[in-house]
């Protein structure tokens, strides 16, 4: 890998453990391979790190790789004629009670091959990285069974292998019930053979628990499974309704409990108490037309936050971080810099990786560098492209 510098960067923010946002001006980073070396001001710059390949921001700002940690990227078919019926008047719960909603792209993605995902699962993947995003967790849970959920785990690796960015796989084989399928006999199948054999492929187990989901008690059971083959845990929690998925997930000291849009203050008490990271989704709340999860009370409980796209066919088809980074500002009440700090170190604390969301000697050298001098234009001018160039594992992406 080659060693290189980023000069000409006229401001550098790197969020903090302390929750806030710190910068350099006038700085440049070294970078050693898949690593960062030296991070400081242009003038400390050591003597024996100037002779490298140069990257010249000209000014621009630089942020670290936006950390994507809840998607659904990979599945076929869309849902927008679903979409416009809920535009009509429609619920969620009366299309998926005829045969639409998860169900449906279940019956797409079973249908599709292993390369027709892998196609149209890349063209997706490419735009989230041009926009920015270096890591990027992806779910199964569009199978509903054996065959379907490993060879969506197939396609994970495939996208894996093919791409600079760093690709974390969740199973979220307990994400529905398949149609003519009871409830207990599927989570049997979950518990008994889809977990086992795939849990040496992926590091989260993710479940449903939500009224239109599955019980906390259900959810308990193939969480205790998970873990006992090793998996690490995450909650989809409390998102059409409380169902008891934030409590649940703190309990069991889950990595995240995502979504949390009917969460209460003694759930955030419960989640900040055991470390959980509180994963929240605009991108839904904006397509579902349904008030926005209280970014300012999760800030405010001292929960660790992270943003996330939710990147799916029916509920959040958004791929791009920073128009959730703006949506965070803009109807969620974090100020700018909080929402930077939940896209990037919020969402490396939610899938558990300690080398990323930070400028810092030896983290991995995932870095953006914006078409802007300040990362406020995120939120400030949200319909913008402001990515000029993304770093990924040291690698530029554009040019």
């Amino acid at each position: 890998m080659t060693a290189r510098l980023l000069t000409g960067i006229g401001r550098l923010f790197s969020p903090t453990a302390a929750r806030t946002v710190d910068h350099v001006e006038d700085a440049v980073v070294a970078l050693d391979g898949t690593r960062i070396e030296w991070v400081g001001s242009r003038t400390d710059l050591p003597r024996e790190l100037r002779d490298r390949e140069t990257i010249d921001c000209e000014g621009r700002a630089v942020v670290p790789g936006f950390v994507d940690a809840h998607t659904h990227l990979v599945f076929a078919g869309d849902r927008a004629t679903e979409f416009s019926r809920r535009l009509g008047g429609e619920t969620y719960e009366s299309i998926a009670a005829a045969g639409g909603g998860i169900r449906a792209t279940v019956d797409a993605t079973r249908a599709a091959s292993r390369d027709e995902l892998v196609a149209a699962s890349s063209a997706r993947l490419d735009r989230m990285i041009g926009a920015g995003t270096t890591t990027v967790e992806i779910k199964t849970g569009y199978g509903l069974d054996l065959a379907t959920e490993s060879k969506m785990v197939d396609v994970i690796e495939a996208l894996a292998a093919a791409t600079p960015v760093d690709v974390v796989t969740t199973v979220l084989a307990a994400h529905a019930t398949p149609e003519g399928t009871s409830r207990d006999s599927y989570l049997e199948l979950v518990m008994g053979e889809v977990i086992p054999m795939l849990a040496g492929r992926a590091a989260f187990c993710d479940v449903f628990c939500d009224p239109v989901g599955f019980s906390a008690d259900e959810c308990r059971m193939v969480l205790d499974t998970a873990s006992a083959h090793g998996l690490g845990l995450r909650v989809h929690a409390d998102q059409t309704g409380r169902a008891g998925g934030a409590e649940m997930a703190a309990a069991m000291g889950a990595a995240s409990a995502d979504h949390l849009d009917h969460a209460t203050a003694a759930d955030l008490e419960a989640l900040r108490r055991a470390g959980t990271v509180a994963v929240l989704l605009p991108g839904a709340s904006l397509t579902m037309r349904l008030p926005f999860p209280g970014g300012r009370a999760v800030w405010d409980s001292g929960v660790e936050l992270a943003l996330a796209t939710d990147c799916n066919p029916g509920t959040s088809y958004l791929e791009t971080m920073p128009f959730v980074v703006a949506l965070g500002v803009l109807e969620m009440g974090l100020s700018p810099s909080e929402a930077l700090w939940a896209a990037t170190l919020g969402g490396a604390r939610a899938l558990q990786l300690a080398d990323r969301g930070v400028i810092a000697p030896g983290m991995r050298a995932d870095l953006v560098v914006l078409d802007t001098d300040h990362h406020v234009d995120l939120s400030y001018r949200p319909d913008g492209d402001h990515i000029w160039q993304v770093v990924a594992g040291g690698r530029p992406l554009r040019g």
